[in-house]
């Protein structure tokens, strides 16, 4: 449900009308406090890319023919990003603070109020921020919030004359998906979404780690969370029934070898139970057997009939890595896998 709001803007992208053979787009603007030479503002679309050098005053215009009426992207040296609905026949200007590109960017002219009405509409939507806030409100605080946003939606259509009629068209359709599709799933996200509030309150960063304590460990004796404190700790929740756990495996010893004379230990859990295993013994057996077969690194333990740690971390599903720094505090509850490179980017956040 993130970021539903923005699907407009995004489809759009994907939309045109008929051909204009006759005439031609006229485009200019001034963008203020740009601060390179040479400086591209790039049109594009998925069939379209033109670039109009920017003068050194920030000033610029040309004419250009424009196959397809549309919407077009507005790429300046590949950060400033914004957009433009373009039709022949259209005399447009353009201005905008370099620095502040989106948020100040404005039309004049003929033509200008399609462009407008969608620059208004995306700002609203970045002020909406994530829809899931809005299914953690009790059922009569969200449906005031929904006809509220319908409201300034019609508000905002309200102020501009003359938009194009493809756009309103458009945009009032997916407008009216949007509202269908956060009341039609507010009864299930609901619930949903208040577990991932609470998660987060309990085990956000920052906040002390639920611990384990006495497993049993394979190197002989048992291990808890506190064994560990003076050094981050990198949980493996894992089951040797379970695939996608055993395909992490050859990713995390290269990890575990890479950073072996880093402040860090590598904890490996097994979750393997009776359940899965037939018997407590059964599970026992397969848990040692896979650690040995596979030569295992790093501190391998086995959880047994206490799953309490799970329970704490509101686990779902496996496998699950934690992230744990050498007070005790939790990094990241749902930390990146092995196998994803947003690992080492995170270990080298926190200075390993």
């Amino acid at each position: 449900m993130r970021n539903l709001l923005f699907i407009f803007i995004l489809l759009l992208a994907f939309t045109s009308c008929k051909e204009e053979n006759t005439t031609f787009v006229s485009f200019a603007g001034n963008i203020r406090n740009v601060s390179t030479q040479d400086t591209l503002l790039s049109l594009r679309s998925n069939t379209f890319t033109k670039d109009i050098k920017i003068n050194n005053d920030g000033t610029f215009k040309d004419s250009i023919y424009i196959k397809e009426a549309g919407y077009y992207t507005i790429v300046i040296d590949n950060k400033n990003y914004g957009f433009v609905f373009l039709r022949n026949g259209f005399d447009l200007m353009l201005n905008a603070d370099y620095t502040d590109f989106l948020q100040t960017l404005t039309y004049s002219g003929k033509g200008a109020n399609t462009s407008n009405y969608l620059i208004e509409q995306y700002k609203f939507n970045l002020a909406l921020g994530d829809t899931r806030n809005m299914f953690a409100l009790e059922k009569d605080a969200f449906t005031k919030r929904v006809n509220s946003i319908k409201n300034s939606y019609d508000s905002i259509k309200n102020q501009y004359q003359e938009v194009d009629t493809m756009i309103v068209r458009l945009n009032t359709q997916q407008n009216n998906e949007l509202f269908d599709i956060l009341e039609k799933n507010y009864e299930t996200q609901h619930a949903s979404v208040l577990r991932q509030i609470e998660q987060e309150r309990l085990l956000g960063a920052g906040k002390p780690s639920p611990k384990f304590k006495n497993y049993l460990s394979y190197k002989g004796g048992n291990k808890s969370l506190d064994s560990f404190k003076g050094k981050f700790v990198y949980i493996d929740l894992w089951a040797t029934w379970c695939k996608p756990c055993i395909a992490q495996i050859p990713f995390l010893k290269k990890i575990e070898e890479k950073y072996h004379d880093k402040n860090i230990e590598f904890v490996s859990i097994s979750t393997d139970n009776a359940q899965t295993a037939g018997s407590w013994e059964n599970a026992l057996s397969k848990w040692k057997n896979m650690v040995k077969n596979k030569n295992l690194t790093g501190v391998q333990l086995y959880a047994g009939k206490d799953n309490q740690f799970m329970i704490d971390y509101q686990v779902t599903g496996i496998p699950r890595f934690i992230l744990i720094d050498p007070k005790g505090n939790i990094v990241s509850a749902n930390a990146p896998r092995p196998s994803d490179p947003n690992l080492e980017m995170l270990f080298k956040q926190i200075g390993l």
